[in-house]
């Protein structure tokens, strides 16, 4: 969306940064996270490199990172954007374009991340919390949640 374009662009720019940082090749002059079985496989540790990144722009100049300038706007900004990043991916969702849906949930992964950060939570918590869900049926574990202080699970 043309409104998110320094957004979008500050993101790529700390992604290449944090590329740059993180580019430990091995011995056969791939990266530590691509090997014979899985060229150019993406996965979750993305993640993990963002909320790095994400973190070392905390406190950082406002003026060059979009990351340290949402810190700085505190976490109820954090909080509206991602609520915008959501409606955004449900609308690319509607229009069918998986193109679209990729592009915006990029954008809400990043400001959940943001979130993580200022909230305290760590991706490892996360992923725990994601684990301990594994083979456990999805209408089982809301039914260990109903009494939550968030009310009743529907």
């Amino acid at each position: 969306m043309a409104k998110d374009s320094k957004e979008n662009k500050d993101l790529r720019s700390e992604k290449e940064e944090k590329s740059e940082k993180s580019g430990k090749e091995n011995k056969n002059n791939k990266p530590e996270n691509e090997s014979k079985g899985d060229k150019g496989k993406k996965d979750a540790a993305v993640i993990d490199r963002l909320y790095d990144v994400v973190m070392g722009r905390r406190g950082g100049d406002v003026e060059k990172s979009y990351s340290a300038k949402l810190f700085s706007r505190g976490r109820g900004k954090i909080c509206q954007k991602l609520g915008e990043e959501a409606v955004e991916t449900i609308v690319a969702a509607l229009d069918e374009k998986p193109a679209n849906v990729a592009s915006e949930s990029a954008d809400l992964l990043y400001h959940l991340v943001m979130l993580w950060a200022e909230t305290g939570v760590n991706p490892d918590q996360v992923w725990a919390e994601l684990e301990g869900r594994l083979g456990t049926s999805g209408l089982d574990e809301k039914k260990g949640r109903k009494n939550s202080k968030f009310g009743k699970s529907k």
